[in-house]
């Protein structure tokens, strides 16, 4: 059995889903039912559920608050994993922790690899990379996927924001000077839950990952995609202008480069994300129609 931490977030319901799906036993824990930075909540659900491996889906990701908020996103991204690594090793029970691109400075001008040197520029960054560290020490039978834009049907992401405003505004402004990989929720999910068995299993896979959609493009690629998509569900045509990072200042600065390269992953596991692109489609659609039904029976 799995035991998912994170519930409720955009990933956590997409696990949800994905192991319904593929009649995967998963016992998912929302941050109510165990907050990752209570040692006592999270060592009584393991030892409640005795799962064969857990996965960490919990996180503080309000990127500019955290900025602001400083002990809640460490509280979140570094204290949490760290204990939550304390009570899987004592019970002898893997984890999967999901990391972020921000652990980099997004300056480098090609794909990053898993041993490239970290250099987060922004709290939430940092707090993210600090909980790889403590997660590392912790446990030895862990694997960190590092992942990037995650977007998805469930929570709060760039793809439903997009559709958000598509439906109302006649142009979208959309930064073009940062690049990355869009990585869907169901490809993510599906990852984790694939190479799970090799991990209950014990084989030494153990490490950090990237996992991310395949293909990069830029945020105004990103949008031009959606808005494309949406189009011929809602007969919405609003102009994407590209504009520059320094246009549309924000409290956390982004790393310019965010592509990943996943050569690693799929070596390793036999495993690469679908093209970006495919998902994009995919899930605008699902999404569009769900709104266009919604407001027909309005």
């Amino acid at each position: 059995m799995i035991l998912l931490f994170g519930a409720n977030g955009q990933l956590g319901q997409e696990m949800v889903r994905a192991g319904a799906a593929r009649k995967v036993p998963l016992v998912a824990l929302s941050h109510v039912e165990a907050d990752i930075a209570d040692a006592g909540a999270v060592r009584d659900a393991i030892a409640r559920h005795k799962p064969a491996l857990a996965v960490n889906a919990a996180a503080y990701t309000k990127v500019d608050l955290a900025e602001k908020e400083i002990e809640a996103a460490r509280q979140g991204n570094e204290i949490g994993p760290a204990l939550l690594g304390d009570a899987c090793n004592a019970a002898g029970i893997p984890l999967v922790h999901i990391s972020t691109d921000y652990v980099f400075d997004g300056t480098k001008p090609t794909a990053y690899v898993e041993t490239d040197e970290v250099n987060p520029a922004s709290s939430y960054g940092r707090t993210k990379e600090a909980g790889e560290r403590a997660l590392r020490a912790a446990t030895p039978r862990h694997v960190i996927l590092r992942t990037s834009w995650v977007y998805g049907e469930f929570g709060a992401n760039f793809l439903k924001t997009m559709l958000r405003l598509a439906a109302t505004r006649d142009e979208l402004r959309i930064v073009a000077d940062q690049r990355g990989c869009p990585t869907s929720t169901l490809d993510l999910a599906d990852a984790i839950l694939s190479v799970a068995p090799r991990l209950i299993a014990g084989e030494g896979v153990w490490g950090t990952y990237h996992f991310a959609g395949s293909g990069v493009t830029t945020w105004h690629g990103f949008a031009s995609r959606i808005v494309a998509a949406q189009a011929p569900v809602t007969g919405r045509h609003p102009r994407v202008t590209p504009i520059t990072t320094a246009e549309y200042p924000l409290p956390a600065r982004r790393p310019a480069n965010s592509e990943l390269d996943c050569g690693l992953f799929e070596r390793t596991f036999g495993i690469r994300a679908r093209p970006w692109t495919e998902e994009t489609d995919r899930i605008t659609r699902t999404l569009a129609a769900q709104v266009g039904a919604t407001q027909h029976v309005a």
